[in-house]
């Protein structure tokens, strides 16, 4: 079972939490490079900017692509000092695999236990129905916690060019 700290997870709900407000700090488990490892937000964040992307579902075509997508583009994210971390509500097992085949070992992939999802609003909403699964959202989180850009799109396409245009301006 996924550990979770939920320190600050009482945020208020809204389409995605905005801009300027503080990051709720998490742990949960992770896989890089098919080991797994506790993640924590807030010892991410001591290293620098973290880029929290949310994605439906490890395997499917989208979240494949955008895997690949942004382990391409992880020496970029790494010269500017972020980490990157992909996250869904796949099992650990599943999350293994997924980050040696299709994140390239290059980042590592959380579980979104329903803490964490609710707290970054990012279940998905099917026929006003929740269907428990993650919408595709990428968060860029300034090193002090601070929420300083959104992309909530189920399109994979512009996030990881969005996310590093954010994370270059952070730098700058």
């Amino acid at each position: 079972m996924a550990a979770v700290l939920a320190l600050g997870l009482g945020v208020p709900a809204a389409a995605n939490l905005p801009v300027g407000t503080k990051a709720p700090i998490f742990a949960t488990e992770a896989a890089l490079a098919g080991k797994e490892f506790g993640f924590n937000l807030r010892a991410a964040l001591a290293k620098g900017p973290v880029v929290l992307y949310f994605y439906p579902k490890a395997f499917t075509q989208g979240c494949t692509l955008e895997a690949n997508a942004f382990a391409e583009a992880m020496p970029e994210f790494k010269a500017l000092g972020a980490s990157v971390v992909g996250m869904s509500n796949d099992d650990i097992e599943t999350l293994n695999r997924f980050s040696r085949e299709e994140c390239r070992d290059a980042f590592p992939v959380g579980v979104a236990s329903r803490q964490v999802i609710d707290a970054y609003d990012v279940a998905l909403v099917r026929g006003g129905k929740d269907t428990g699964i993650t919408s595709r959202t990428s968060y860029v989180i300034a090193q002090d916690g601070r929420i300083v850009m959104v992309h909530s799109n189920m399109d994979y396409r512009d996030h990881v060019r969005l996310t590093l245009e954010a994370v270059h301006k952070l730098s700058h």
